[in-house]
């Protein structure tokens, strides 16, 4: 799994409002990081290590606060209210834990059967939610749909899991589907 090494620059839980405010418009955001038997802290991280992290797969953050690096998941991330700029991130801290429920990117592969016939993929769920012991968290789970035709679909349940993971959404769940093409109506006189 991509590990993502973040420097924070701590704060204090008492900081006024007013604090925070100002090191928003020095370019950072208040972090919270938490975790099961660990201890809370309080940080900072800059607004540019916030837009170089990835988008659209699996990776840990390595958080340096007061020279103590943590292993943390971006659990949350709240946006202002037009939706573009992050005002506060929280981490979850997995040092101590043993097993997570994390959401993995699925990755489509192939061109289904059905599409060379006219027929249209759409894909229903980008991320299927695994259950894995920290160190086996896969980046990706990649799904091959060369064999979907006309009308058919792929379910969670067809989905091989990825070694020493449980896939925990419903296995009837529609991932994605093949749709056949409309057909086009003749005009009536």
């Amino acid at each position: 799994m991509k590990r993502i090494e973040v420097k924070l620059l701590p704060r204090s839980s008492e900081e006024k409002k007013s604090e925070k405010k100002r090191k928003r418009r020095e370019g950072y955001i208040p972090v919270e990081i938490y975790g099961k038997g660990v201890q809370n802290a309080h940080a900072y991280m800059s607004l540019k290590d916030f837009n170089t992290l990835p988008h659209g797969e699996t990776f840990l953050i390595v958080a340096e606060v007061n020279g103590e690096k943590r292993v943390c998941f971006l659990k949350e991330v709240q946006y202002g209210w037009l939706g573009d700029n992050p005002i506060h991130v929280d981490l979850y801290d997995i040092s101590k834990v043993k097993e997570i429920d994390i959401e993995v990117p699925l990755e489509f592969v192939g061109t289904p059967v059905g599409v060379s016939l006219g027929g249209t993929f759409e894909i229903v769920l980008n991320t299927l939610t695994v259950r894995a012991h920290v160190e086996n968290i896969p980046d990706k789970i990649v799904v091959d749909v060369s064999n979907l035709g006309l009308g058919d679909s792929l379910h969670v349940r067809d989905i091989q899991p990825p070694e020493n993971c449980t896939i925990l959404d419903n296995p009837e769940e529609v991932v994605a589907v093949v749709l056949e093409p409309e057909a086009e109506e003749t005009p009536t006189e």
